[in-house]
């Protein structure tokens, strides 16, 4: 449970009444009530407000707010405000503001505009931070701390490049450690002087999306301004922590968000919390595989949807409207995968600027009239009645994919093979095959446990870590089963190459060598051939965008490939590897061949999926508490759909109806099903 004082999962969401007057206030806290809001995030961007001046600070307002939700019964999630730093320490203090990628000095203006290696952003936010913990620390609104907001965007002024140089300092040592770990003898770039590297910026060593003339100093630029950036939430989380010893601590993530380690974060986070705004065309798979990720970050722990929309975005090209009832099943979506809260952006519709037309429960028009309010209290009341009923429920998934955000990074740098591979979308569609199976799967990063899992999945891992290799190895030996792909076993953490042959550290475990790459553009394609049935698989499949050339050592060759000067050669293999079995995949193939192949190796380990023949746009998730399971069906279709349960007769929480064997969903329709007594 987040804090006792709330044992329901919460609902509500940010909360500006700085920018109203007493009349919506008024109204504010009529609707709320309609609504069933319990929780409001306060003060998320109202420093200039708080602190006038280097020595001034106002909590007049703060102080009314907190009294008055508390009064009606809102809990707060008390935010520092240090998301926006104030006009007047930008022009007294030049160095707040960021340089950027081009070497330009930002003026004042927009949101995340402050260096986070800037002395001064970091002792004024400091301060903030404490001043508020010590004045509110025993209010009894207080729920949370939620430190500024939406960490991310990189720096390249002069404290950067200082700091970065003590950062290489402390991570290699000696120069020539740093010159060994870049391979700067390419390109005439071995370093004798700490002050001789200079940031890997548009004016050095990078161009737009991504390209690096040395991928080594761009990877560990990456890990300096995640470093840098998690240090300034540790100040404030630190500040905070010397008055209020208690209240959980937290920031808002952003799901895939690429500049930032994630996993490093949530090791300093009380509790993960995450803004969700997928639009009208994501796949529903991917945003369940996004709160996976998320509940992934602190080994399977709840975590909170800290923001989502009621209605729309106004930032995506196209800000679509969620058709009637999405709100609602998204909103599940996300508490049957691990979400204790239930939480939108924005409570009331801004006026002006440029959120203006976002979504939120209280539209322009200021009452409750409207089709999104209903499903709003509709929402509200159904979270009322389930209490704490799903509170601190977790999932018990038996196959873990791996996901590693210095993986992607390296991936994204990589100068080849191809500018298609997309790391995010090769992870996803191992995911997808088991979602659209109905078969639990946790994300889970290269250092967790691996022993928990009957199965693990390192997609397109293409950066081995120290250790990582050994673990794998005796994951596999312990009669557990492992699957990578294509590109994988190539580069050590500095993004230097592992000589000997790719897979390089994993070619013992997949008993494979990989002699060359092919890369194909859009819209060409292979085939990948079984050489004899493997559970549902047979015939052929397609498969595109790159194609490793391997030999078999030692492996079995499951399948090959079809067509052109490499016809015949291994496609698919697989290794056992004392007790357990490693598989590799060598190129990335179509939805049919995934699907047949994750359900063939799942049915082999004895994983099975939460329900039998699960409809296609039905999704199906479990979570677990005290020995009582529920069993969460939902309906992304339109249109109704009818899913078998399984054998035991299951009560829907929801409605209180008992479901014998099979259920009718309606179209956008969620169950929570138990098992009946």
């Amino acid at each position: 449970m987040i804090n006792d004082k709330l044992s329901k999962i919460w609902y509500g969401g940010d909360y500006n009444p700085e920018q109203w007057g007493p009349e919506e206030w008024k109204e504010d806290r009529r609707m709320f009530k309609l609504a069933g809001i319990d929780v409001a995030t306060i003060n998320v961007f109202s420093w200039a407000l708080n602190q006038p001046d280097e020595d001034t600070y106002d909590f007049g307002w703060l102080d009314e707010t907190m009294d008055r939700l508390h009064k009606d019964g809102v809990g707060v999630v008390l935010a520092t405000s240090t998301g926006a730093h104030p006009a007047w320490m930008a022009k007294r203090h030049p160095d707040v503001t960021r340089v950027d990628f081009y070497g330009r000095k930002r003026k004042f203006g927009g949101r995340h505009n402050s260096c986070p290696n800037s002395p001064t952003y970091r002792k004024y936010s400091r301060l903030m931070a404490g001043k508020l913990a010590e004045r509110y620390k025993d209010h009894p609104a207080l729920l949370l701390w939620h430190v500024s907001n939406e960490y991310g965007g990189f720096c390249y002024c002069d404290n950067c490049a200082t700091e970065f140089r003590v950062w290489l300092q402390k991570r290699y040592g000696s120069l020539d450690a740093v010159n060994e770990a870049w391979n700067t003898r390419f390109w005439g770039h071995t370093f004798y002087d700490w002050d001789e590297i200079v940031l890997p910026d548009g004016l050095s060593e990078e161009g737009e999306g991504n390209v690096s003339a040395f991928q080594g100093i761009s990877l560990d630029y990456r890990r300096f301004m995640s470093d840098s950036l998690l240090e300034c939430y540790n100040i404030e989380a630190e500040a905070i922590r010397e008055h209020s010893k208690d209240v959980p601590i937290t920031t808002n993530l952003m799901g895939l968000f690429p500049l930032l380690n994630y996993f490093d974060w949530a090791k300093h986070m009380d509790i993960v919390s995450w803004d969700n705004y997928p639009s009208l065309t994501t796949p529903v798979s991917e945003t369940a595989m996004t709160h996976d990720l998320m509940r992934g970050l602190k080994h399977g722990a709840p975590f909170m949807l800290m923001e989502q929309t009621p209605s729309q975005q106004n930032w995506q090209a196209y800000n679509s409207l969620k058709r009637p009832g999405v709100m609602r099943l998204w909103s599940y979506q996300a508490v049957a995968r691990g979400a204790d809260t239930v939480m939108f952006f924005q409570m009331r519709r801004s006026k002006g600027a440029c959120e203006k037309f976002h979504g939120a429960v209280i539209e322009h028009s200021g009452h409750e009239n409207t089709r999104v309010f209903r499903e709003v209290a509709q929402l509200g009341e159904e979270l009322g009645r389930l209490g704490d009923t799903l509170l601190d429920a977790v999932t018990e998934a038996k196959v873990g994919i791996v996901y590693d955000w210095e993986n992607r990074w390296a991936i994204e740098l990589s100068s080849g093979p191809t500018v298609e591979l997309n790391y995010v979308r090769e992870v996803h569609k191992f995911y997808d095959a088991l979602f659209k199976q109905g078969i639990e799967a946790d994300m889970i990063s290269a250092q967790a446990d691996f022993s928990k899992y009957d199965i693990v999945i390192a997609p397109v891992m293409y950066m081995v870590k120290p250790g990582f290799a050994e673990k794998s190895e005796a994951f596999t030996a312990a009669g557990g089963t492992f699957i990578t792909t294509f590109f994988s076993g190539i580069v050590n953490e500095t993004d230097l190459v592992t000589l000997g042959g790719y897979p390089g550290e994993l070619r013992k475990l997949l008993g494979i060598w990989a002699e060359e790459i092919d890369a194909l553009p859009l819209g060409q394609y292979n085939e990948i051939v079984m050489k004899q049935p493997y559970g549902k698989l047979t015939g052929s499949y397609k498969c595109e965008m790159l194609f490793d050339l391997i030999h078999a050592e030692g492996a079995e060759v499951l399948a090959e490939y079809g067509s052109d000067f490499y016809k015949g050669m291994p496609a698919l293999t697989v290794n056992r590897f004392g007790e357990g079995k490693a598989y590799y995949v060598a190129t990335s193939a179509d939805s049919d061949f995934m699907e047949g192949f994750l359900g063939a190796v799942c049915a082999e380990k004895g994983v099975q999926p939460l329900v039998p023949e699960l409809p296609a746009g039905v999704e199906v998730a479990r979570r677990v508490k005290e020995g009582r399971s529920f069993l969460f069906v939902l309906n992304h279709n339109a249109e109704s759909a009818t899913v078998r349960t399984g054998d035991v007769k299951r009560r829907d929480l929801l409605s209180g109806v008992t479901v014998d064997g099979a259920a009718e969903v309606p179209g956008r329709g969620v169950l929570i099903l138990e098992e009946a007594e």
